[in-house]
């Protein structure tokens, strides 16, 4: 005998669009249907939990380990490990006193765009990005508040922005300084060149909160004497005025 389909309660978690009824994403775990034996209902996630989960889970930017990371923090408490990761992540990038080998990192990058690359080491990531004016900057892509990873947002303001979502951090597009959320840090910065053929290179990094020129005379003071004379560099001179002082 047929029986008519009567639509769902109100507040009744199996109708359409809810996991498990009609229309549903198919979650495991969720309530079965009325008059099944098993075990009761599971809570259900909270939707800005989930939504969270899956942005993040497909940015390019974001590893296994930041996404692990992430989901236990919007599920109510963070790893006990998560700090020392994170203390051996926020220490390491920028932070060498040697000049790192310059890398190419895009063959052009046009105004609107960015570039997700490693720098200076294979562990380090970074975003590369040319701003609407032209203007080209590159910043760690590692929050300093927790070493989630950072995501570029371009329609964010006049210059974009830098966007953690681990705790809702945003550095501002064009210096990389805190704007909003926990971090205490500005971003570090990856130094990028243009070459007369557009390609984009890195050639160094500075510091949370560290000048250019203060990170290119630490790191290039001694290997390369008469560029940081040029810059500026305090106790620094050419190879012409070391010539004529002997």
């Amino acid at each position: 005998m047929s029986t008519t389909e009567q639509p769902p309660a109100a507040g009744d978690p199996s109708g359409p669009g809810r996991p498990g009824g009609p229309g549903g994403t198919g979650v495991t775990g969720g309530p079965g249907a009325p008059g099944e034996d098993g075990p009761g209902p599971a809570p259900w996630p909270d939707p800005a939990q989930e939504a969270l989960r899956d942005r993040v889970a497909a940015d390019s930017l974001t590893t296994r380990r930041d996404y692990l990371r992430i989901v236990t923090t919007v599920s109510g408490g963070l790893a006990v490990g998560a700090v020392a990761v994170a203390g051996g992540v926020l220490h390491r990038h920028g932070d060498s006193a040697d000049a790192p080998k310059a890398k190419r990192v895009a063959d052009r990058l046009r105004p609107g765009e960015s570039i997700a690359f490693r720098f200076p080491g294979e562990d380090d990531r970074a975003v590369g990005v040319r701003l609407k004016d032209g203007t080209l900057v590159g910043y760690s892509a590692v929050c300093t508040h927790l070493a989630c990873a950072v995501l570029w947002r371009e329609d964010r303001g006049n210059d974009g922005e830098l966007y953690c979502p681990c705790h809702e951090g945003v550095f501002d597009g064009r210096t990389g300084e805190v704007t909003a959320g926990p971090p205490p840090r500005p971003l570090p910065k990856v130094l990028l060149v243009e070459e007369i053929d557009g390609s984009v290179w890195a050639v160094a990094t500075t510091r949370s909160g560290e000048s250019v020129k203060a990170a290119m005379c630490r790191q290039f003071g001694e290997q390369r004497p008469d560029m940081a004379a040029r810059i500026g560099c305090p106790g620094t001179r050419t190879q012409t005025e070391r010539s004529e002082r002997t």
